[in-house]
């Protein structure tokens, strides 16, 4: 890890550029995410969506996206690694809420194809 990447995660606070937050609905972690997903962050995000997976021992995961602004080829990385780890575990990753220019990457990459994309959080949790 670079000392610039390693001090940008040092000194992250929730707030800035990238803020997570987590809720449980029985057996689904929802993470509702607001701000920038890019290389500086996409390692804070996977850290702390995996301490939270474990720590609640879900089987499916619901990214919310109604605050993210913007998002670069590592956000499609950490969202791929998500996906790869709950489908070993026989469960679902969702994605809610996705902006027209950050639903725009998600078709130039193809992860709309992968991960399933709904318009609201209501509809992914009913297709869980």
């Amino acid at each position: 890890m670079s000392v610039y990447r390693k001090y940008i995660l040092e000194n992250l606070r929730e707030g800035e550029i990238l803020q997570l937050s987590f809720q449980l609905r029985g057996n689904t972690l929802i993470v509702n995410v607001s701000g920038e997903l890019d290389h500086h962050y996409s390692e804070y995000f996977r850290e702390k969506v995996e301490e939270k997976l474990l720590e609640s021992n879900v089987k499916n995961l619901v990214l919310d996206f109604k605050g993210l602004t913007f998002m670069d080829s590592s956000g499609i990385g950490v969202i791929i690694g998500r996906y790869k780890n709950i489908s070993k575990l026989g469960g679902k990753l969702l994605i809610a809420n996705v902006k027209s220019n950050i639903e725009r990457i998600f078709e130039i990459s193809g992860l709309n194809k992968i991960v399933p994309v709904y318009k609201n959080l209501e509809d992914a949790l009913k297709n869980l």
